[in-house]
């Protein structure tokens, strides 16, 4: 293991200014995001969508530091021929892969999940590097709920994590670690605050035990929130006090950097979560996103499947590159979203 050039990575993911697009959506999740669009999810479509994304030339080269492909997605070629991988890398992006295979009820764990994909990892991770792939992904899921999370939940997550991440960085990719704590309750944002405190500590204490170099991760964490069915929403500064208080308490200063996920976000508001943030530093380590729909949302619909819609979908991702790459510098306003639209 390379350590130096594992670390030098993981920096250029969390440079100031730029962030990563996830654009690993399983073929069930990209289908109901075409659906809501009204385009037919073939294996086509995606190539042609995403090939849009990775050709927006402004975005990708100023704002976007790392592209999170899907396995479909990381074999493909573009229209003309092109590697998919290699529009990534002439952007000056770098590619990574989600490696995870999704989530399983966990046994004696009612309303439980477990991510699975560990087995054969370690073979699909060298594929994965000699196509290009520098990065990685896995994403744990916890639920907060009536006696949920268990303390069962958090160590085999917290486990399987770091398993996962131990077998990245042997391969000479660096580890996004995920454990998401999902906002879909009516908790407020202390019970989200306290969970998510208990699920960066085991998930510390376990990279720990595998002998993963923290100098070579990326966390991919939630923020301190409120869930989406309570009655009382945090404000923005409520979010970004209680987030970085969080982080400065659980998350050690020798982790490169910390890229957050939008967990169902408005595409503002993560913007504007992160915004804040930035302003509470300075920090010990770089904060930036690594949004999915946050970053989609608008450059789907602009594009709507039609291949005349092309250059409008890409100034809708454009704009929401800039303004998050903005906010990862603590620099966006919400006035520059009017003058936009």
């Amino acid at each position: 293991m390379n350590l130096t050039e594992l670390n030098r990575i993981a920096a250029a993911m969390v440079a100031p200014g730029k962030g990563i697009l996830a654009a690993d959506e399983s073929s069930g999740t990209i289908k109901k995001r075409f659906d809501a669009i009204g385009v037919e999810s073939t294996e086509e479509n995606r190539r042609d969508y995403r090939e849009m994304l990775f050709r927006s030339n402004e975005a990708m080269s100023r704002y976007i530091s790392g592209v999170i492909l899907y396995d479909e997605t990381i074999w493909q070629n573009a229209k003309d021929g092109t590697p998919l991988v290699k529009l990534i890398e002439q952007s000056g992006a770098i590619p990574g892969i989600k490696v995870d295979e999704g989530t399983q009820p966990l046994p004696m764990c009612p309303g439980e999940l477990i991510t699975v994909g560990l087995d054969k990892l370690a073979e699909r991770l060298k594929k994965y590097y000699e196509r290009g792939a520098r990065f990685a992904k896995w994403r744990a899921v916890i639920d907060i709920g009536s006696g949920i999370p268990s303390m069962t939940a958090l160590s085999v997550n917290a486990h399987a994590l770091a398993r996962y991440a131990a077998l990245c960085q042997a391969a000479q990719i660096v580890p996004i670690v995920e454990p998401e704590v999902l906002m879909d309750g009516d908790h407020d944002i202390d019970r989200c605050y306290e969970v998510t405190s208990r699920v960066l500590n085991k998930t510390f204490q376990e990279l720990r035990v595998q002998r993963v170099a923290l100098e070579g991760m990326v966390l991919k964490p939630n923020m301190a929130i409120s869930g989406k069915k309570c009655a009382k929403q945090a404000s923005v500064e409520e979010v970004a006090e209680k987030t970085i208080r969080l982080l400065r308490a659980c998350v050690p200063a020798a982790v490169p950097g910390i890229a957050f996920l939008s967990g169902g976000q408005s595409d503002e508001e993560a913007t504007a979560h992160l915004n804040a943030m930035h302003k509470l530093g300075p920090l010990p380590w770089g904060l930036t996103f690594s949004y999915g729909r946050a970053l989609q949302a608008a450059p789907q619909k602009a594009w709507s499947g039609k291949a005349e819609n092309v250059a409008a979908g890409q100034n809708a991702f454009s704009h929401r590159a800039r303004m998050n790459g903005l906010a990862s510098k603590g620099e966006w306003q919400s006035s520059l979203e009017k003058k936009a639209a």
